[in-house]
């Protein structure tokens, strides 16, 4: 692969000498700081935030994405934490997010099944506006993709990954259509079965759950007031999150025939059963969507770093998704690797350098194997239905809701603070 030509920006960043090209065949190669390949919440965040560093960068995206309706909510919803609320304030996308819908709750109940103890949660004690938000995934994707626009990214789509090739100071990224981008990084951020990330040689431990999240849409008969609610069965947790109105979106854990069922069977059975599940907290609940399922494992890969490709989002770690955390971990990744590259800026550094890219793969791998492990644990806890186990959990939701401290140190890691 040819060295890739280095001079210097203004801000103190090594870019490509204007002109240099390189060919693939008869198509010129880009010559860009960054590559981002994948353009869900986690790629495109991370492309736009490159790009308002100051970096050049390229997303290349399989298929587009389609245009949000308000009157036709995603089913795929996120818990969103106040740090990456942060963020995408940061990159000016948060306003126009909030003022689409953004469904903020004040408080979260979580209780065990078995037992009568509940952990509760409050902003007001937490000494906070909100706890987080109730945002869908094809509204943030819609004014992410507008952003990057906006930003001056350029935008690859529809594109597949064919193949890589990379030295010491960048990467070659060849496309199925025989074009191709040189690039000194590479970011595989193209989800769980991530084709870059395999590419790059990086390896990946899965734990199939033979479990699958049910999420629907239903009406309460009574308000949620801006409240979350868990409730711990010995199937599966359910999640209760408060949306518009009186609606409200849940994801249930089951296992997968179970879940299978579930999606199949008559509403009225349907509503029933998550009515029982609920313990009746918002009374009679009423299903005002469709209903899908998605399948739940663990995925964790060895390294967030291979040569000059760095993984993040789904394409480095995949996480149960009883406590909301699988995207607010991997925008994490992203806040993180912005922080390294303005770093770098203010030096007159290197935003690339090996050791920077070494500190961020290791620092983001640690979070990330602790978070995935903690969900883990909890689930294969909460899946024993033994008298002992239900008298552990007990105990310890008594102690978690009795110790301010520690109920305020689980609430600020969930936050992200």
């Amino acid at each position: 692969m040819a060295a890739i030509a280095r001079g210097r920006r203004r801000d103190g960043l090594s870019r490509p000498r204007p002109g240099h090209l390189s060919c693939y065949g008869s198509q010129p190669l880009s010559r860009l700081d960054a590559v981002v390949v994948g353009g869900g919440v986690v790629g495109a965040t991370c492309a736009l935030a490159l790009s308002k560093a100051g970096l050049q960068v390229a997303l290349v995206e399989a298929r587009q994405p389609g245009h949000w309706r308000a009157d036709t909510p995603d089913l795929r919803v996120f818990a969103f934490a106040p740090d990456n609320k942060a963020l995408l304030e940061d990159l000016g996308v948060w306003e126009p997010v909030a003022k689409a819908r953004a469904c903020a709750y004040r408080r979260m109940r979580v209780w065990d099944a078995i037992g009568t103890t509940a952990l509760e949660f409050d902003a007001d004690s937490m000494a906070t506006p909100q706890l987080g938000w109730i945002i869908e995934n094809g509204l943030l994707v819609d004014r992410l993709w507008q952003a990057l626009d906006k930003a001056g990214v350029e935008v690859h789509c529809p594109e597949r990954v064919a193949s890589i090739s990379q030295d010491d100071i960048g990467v070659r990224v060849r496309f199925e259509s025989g074009r191709g981008l040189d690039c000194r990084i590479a970011i595989a951020a193209d989800g769980a079965q991530s084709t870059l990330r395999d590419l790059a040689g990086v390896n990946v431990a899965a734990e199939d759950y033979a479990q699958r999240g049910v999420v629907a849409y239903l009406s309460a008969d009574r308000p949620h007031e801006g409240t979350a609610y868990q409730r711990f069965l010995a199937e599966g947790p359910l999640a209760l999150l408060p949306f518009e109105g009186r609606r409200i979106s849940i994801v249930w854990t089951l296992p997968s025939a179970r879940a299978e069922a579930m999606c199949t069977m008559a509403e009225d059975e349907f509503n029933a059963a998550v009515t029982r599940a609920s313990d009746r907290c918002l009374g009679e609940l009423t299903l005002v969507s469709e209903r899908a399922s998605f399948p739940l494992r663990r995925q964790l890969v060895d390294s967030q770093l291979q040569g000059r490709v760095l993984v993040m989002g789904d394409a480095a770690h995949v996480v149960h998704p009883l406590a909301g955390q699988g995207v607010n971990l991997g925008l994490r990744d992203v806040t993180a690797l912005l922080a390294s590259v303005r770093d770098a800026a203010a030096r007159k550094q290197a935003f690339d350098s090996t050791t920077r890219l070494m500190r961020w793969a290791r620092r983001r791998k640690s979070d990330n194997v602790v978070s995935a492990m903690a969900f883990d644990t909890i689930n294969k806890v909460y899946r024993r239905d033994d008298p002992l186990a239900g008298m552990v959990r007990a105990s310890a939701l008594a102690v978690a809701q009795r110790a301010g401290p520690l109920k305020r140190a689980l609430w600020r890691h969930a936050a992200g603070m």
